[in-house]
């Protein structure tokens, strides 16, 4: 537990939360700044800063969770569909950091989902800087 960390305080139960579901190993709460009706966080129970640092074995638990909870998400609450979203960085949008999922409900009414795409699907990018970017990932991989 990190002391300063809201997230590690909502587990702990000192900090106030809505709770969803509890494991072994994980915890999902209703995010009180939601993008949706239903917008909620699974964390991990032992704080990571984010993606870098979390160990495989609770970021494996983070996404079999969210994942289950999504499921539900379309019956309990008439979703139409589902982000999982995961922002790692202050640049990537985390403000909290202690690792955690974001389940997203969407829905085709507006009125109970406010999100909208920070970015043009469909638009292609530089052929060539893609194939440069894969390169220079596959050796950066190769290296451990």
């Amino acid at each position: 537990m990190s002391e300063n960390c809201i997230f590690c305080q909502i587990v702990a139960g000192e900090a106030p939360s809505a709770p969803i579901a509890e494991t072994d190993s994980t915890f999902a709460f209703m995010d009180i700044q939601p993008g949706s009706d239903g917008h909620l966080l699974v964390v991990p129970k032992r704080h990571s800063t984010d993606l870098r640092d979390i160990p495989a074995d609770d970021l494996a638990a983070v996404a079999v969770e969210s994942q289950r909870i999504a499921t539900h998400a379309f019956d309990a609450w008439g979703a139409d569909g589902v982000n999982l979203l995961n922002c790692c960085g202050a640049e990537a949008w985390q403000s909290v950091f202690h690792f955690h999922m974001h389940v997203i409900p969407r829905y085709r009414d507006k009125d109970r989902d406010r999100l909208r795409l920070p970015f043009e699907p469909g638009v292609r990018g530089d052929q060539e800087l893609i194939v440069g970017l894969a390169a220079s990932i596959r050796e950066s991989l190769s290296h451990g």
